[in-house]
């Protein structure tokens, strides 16, 4: 190979490799981490626009459908506020800069960082959170901590720190020792989302455990079997542990439920989401191909409550927690499209990607994007159950975390693909 492109490139390989690796480490342990990091990334893109392009092109195939549905999400939007102008234009924000998250994925392709850069990122971020988390939950004794966000979010964005972490344990899984470190990131992750207190996060759990088992017997290693199983018991034994509280809430839920259903208290968590559905369906049915902004289907809300078909207790609440009814209620048939093509076109992209390693090895042979596509998998299944009880999609953060995290992980799938010599991975750690 020569050398000369690879030396003249070197400052940016290092510069990106830090922001990649920034990012996660940053998400959860500073206020304003997820946002910096799109903007340094964008920024970064702009100043080689022509390069980064170039670096895209000979992708282009494999990546449209998915630039296709950010793109479908932010037109959409656009058209909303064409055509709805009490939306605002602050309905722009999200999409718009979920759609230039993709600068992410054209500066890693062009740098070509290692991959090792976002392993180590998200193991940092993971046990980072943890530490911020238990001091609020034992020391301030803070029912349902959240860092610098809501309690869900935070337990959502530190669960897939946890998995993506996994992820790295398993691309490590030849070298002992980084494998631990990466495990231990793993480990952290997971606790410091039961220290939340989410339990929408458990769903999201069931799916992955799910995904790693069907993906584990390709890798022919025992050490991942005990990792994986060594992992998830954990996190089955944590439930049994009084202090976690997940016992008592999973408890909780159930009772809460039947008393809903029974007519009585709404005012619990359940029991306003569970009465929040009740509205979304009402208003979908009115408007099911265009829907309402959002502004005015909280207004229908209060409108049903004054005509008493809906309890009181979900006027306090901005959203329907749920992403499918928040997007045909606010978006109709139109909004959940835009709602599945960022969650569908990722995923099939990441499994293609892993198929097509699979396919093309040998039986025991490394195949170097499995990784990094098995984690982008798992970042898309986590979003769409967190997405079942919450609209995560509704905060800012929370929706720049995933663009980022998708994005980056498109582009090493197809770094590490295309050019695994030059990605520079240790074989003894890889």
């Amino acid at each position: 190979m020569n050398n000369t492109p690879m030396m003249s490139r070197e400052p940016m390989r290092y510069w990106i490799g830090f922001q990649v690796f920034l990012f996660p480490f940053l998400s959860l342990t500073t206020p304003s981490g997820i946002g910096f990091s799109s903007l340094l990334f964008l920024l970064s893109a702009l100043c080689v626009p022509r390069k980064a392009w170039a670096a895209l092109g000979p992708h282009w195939k494999e990546v449209r459908w998915v630039l296709a549905a950010f793109w479908f999400q932010f037109m959409l939007a656009a058209a909303a506020v064409l055509l709805r102008p009490e939306a605002g234009l602050d309905s722009l924000d999200k999409p718009s800069r979920m759609l230039l998250a993709m600068s992410a994925m054209a500066l890693v392709l062009l740098a070509r960082p290692t991959v090792a850069t976002l392993w180590w990122g998200v193991v940092a971020g993971a046990i980072g959170a943890l530490p911020f988390v238990a001091w609020q939950r034992m020391v301030l004794e803070i029912e349902r901590p959240g860092g610098f966000l809501n309690a869900i979010t935070f337990g959502d964005l530190a669960l897939c720190l946890g998995l993506v972490a996994l992820a790295g344990a398993i691309d490590y899984r030849h070298s002992t020792r980084k494998a631990l470190l990466a495990t231990v990131g793993a480990v952290a992750g997971l606790a410091a989302c039961m220290l939340t207190g989410t339990r929408g996060s458990w769903i999201a759990l069931a799916l992955a455990a799910l995904l790693f088992l069907s993906y584990a017997q390709l890798l022919h290693s025992r050490k991942v079997r005990l990792l994986l199983a060594g992992s998830f018991a954990l996190v089955g034994a944590a439930f049994f542990v009084p202090a976690t509280g997940m016992q008592e809430r999973a408890l909780q839920g159930v009772d809460d439920v039947q008393t809903w259903v029974e007519g009585g208290n709404v005012f619990t968590n359940v029991g306003t989401r569970l009465e929040l559905w009740k509205g979304a369906a009402i208003l979908i049915e009115e408007r099911p191909l265009f829907g309402l902004d959002r502004n005015t289907v909280r207004a229908e809300i209060r409108h049903l409550v004054e005509q008493g078909r809906l309890d009181p207790a979900i006027l306090s609440l901005e959203h329907l927690h749920n992403d499918a009814l928040q997007a045909l209620a606010t978006g109709g048939v139109f909004g959940l499209a835009a709602w599945v093509g960022i969650l569908a076109a990722p995923f099939v992209f990441f499994a293609r990607q892993l198929g097509r390693g699979v396919a093309a090895s040998r039986p025991g042979a490394r195949v170097p994007q499995f990784a990094p596509a098995l984690a982008g998998m798992l970042m898309v299944l986590c979003y769409f159950s967190f997405g079942l009880t919450e609209v995560i999609f509704w905060s800012l953060k929370g929706s720049m975390f995933y663009a980022l995290m998708v994005f980056l992980l498109m582009g090493f799938c197809l770094a590490v693909r295309s050019a695994p010599a030059d990605n520079k991975v240790e074989k003894d750690g890889n």
